[in-house]
């Protein structure tokens, strides 16, 4: 068996259950990197020890408090929705997340780009704003002012060009096993001895993405349990420590959890999720006032609790083994039929 043969099954399985995304906000940060000589001091002279110039800011922190928020919402909103693929590279989004992400990610580009607008319009004003706050600030620096005030004013962006640093990018795409490359034609042995090297990098690369393939499964795996075990021990904590017992949006917590693991299970983690099915179908169903009229039912969701945190920390000691161990089939099946 070939190493692209050995593997397809899974990677054909990680590409039918979700795709990759990568999606980038840059904007103008605002800030200059300072050093002793735009203060008119001596390198030589200052201790790093001592004094610590490194970035300031141009303009005020609210000037570009929009571009922050949406750049964290958008973070926020991917990590939410995905898995880190392959140490962080990009995101694997299963397919019942990826029509929620999208959508969530248009809107932001859409505020994005209105304040970009409103920000650009405003941009000259703005820069003249701050260079009269900077003349105020370089008024007790004495000889170095005129040094600093050149500095700062160049370091602001041409109005013409300020556009440019703003961008809100997304790309969805899908990794692929790499093939060797051959020559149609060998009649040289330099070109016999390049494409026997090829295909020996080729092949050390594919044995490389199936390792790191099942490093990905596994850890995806373990981090939904992991998350599963630290609900569970939240919510007990809340508890016992509240003087009414448990509330309905604590129970509603539950459920929205149990409701995005569907979505995110895309290895087929079928033991964690028939947990949280059975703990949804006897524990779920009853209100908040219910269970705390009823100290008997109440003592049955604190047990369900640390039998579901339980379980699931016993599932991350497994490390995900188990439900690689099936995760390709559904791969393999389909390219043997094909084959």
């Amino acid at each position: 068996m070939s190493t692209n043969q050995y593997n397809l099954p899974l990677l054909e399985a990680v590409c039918r259950r979700g795709v990759l995304c990568a999606t980038s906000v840059r904007y103008w940060r605002g800030c200059k990197r300072l050093n002793a000589e735009d203060l008119g001091l001596d390198p030589n002279q200052v201790s790093d020890r001592l004094i610590q110039l490194g970035h300031k800011r141009l303009v005020p922190r609210e000037a570009l408090a929009a571009f922050s928020l949406i750049e964290s919402r958008a973070h926020a909103l991917v990590e939410s929705s995905s898995f880190p693929f392959l140490g962080g590279i990009a995101r694997f989004v299963p397919n019942p997340r990826l029509a929620g992400l999208t959508d969530g990610l248009d809107k932001l580009r859409d505020e994005f780009r209105e304040a970009t607008l409103d920000f650009v319009a405003g941009y000259g004003s703005l820069r003249d704003r701050a260079m009269d706050e900077w003349r105020d600030a370089a008024r007790n620096l004495n000889g170095s002012a005129e040094a600093l005030l050149i500095t700062i004013e160049q370091s602001f962006p041409p109005a013409g060009d300020i556009a440019k640093r703003f961008a809100f990018d997304t790309r969805l795409f899908q990794v692929a096993a790499p093939d060797s490359l051959r020559l149609e034609v060998s009649e040289s042995i330099e070109q016999m001895e390049i494409a026997d090297q090829r295909r020996r990098v080729a092949e050390d690369a594919g044995r490389r993405l199936q390792s790191d393939l099942d490093g990905f499964i596994r850890e995806s795996v373990t981090a939904l349990r992991e998350e599963t075990a630290k609900l569970a021990s939240d919510v007990l904590a809340t508890i016992d420590g509240s003087e009414g017992g448990v509330h309905q949006r604590t129970l509603n917590r539950l459920t929205t959890f149990i409701d995005s693991f569907r979505s995110l299970n895309f290895a087929g983690d079928a033991q964690l999720e028939s947990t949280l099915d059975r703990f949804r179908q006897d524990l779920l169903t009853r209100s908040a006032e219910d269970y705390r009229n009823d100290s008997n039912a109440m003592q049955n969701l604190t047990d369900g609790l640390s039998r579901l945190r339980d379980n699931a920390v016993a599932m991350v000691r497994t490390e995900g083994r188990d439900v690689l161990s099936r995760f390709g089939q559904m791969g393999g099946r389909r390219l043997a039929v094909v084959g």
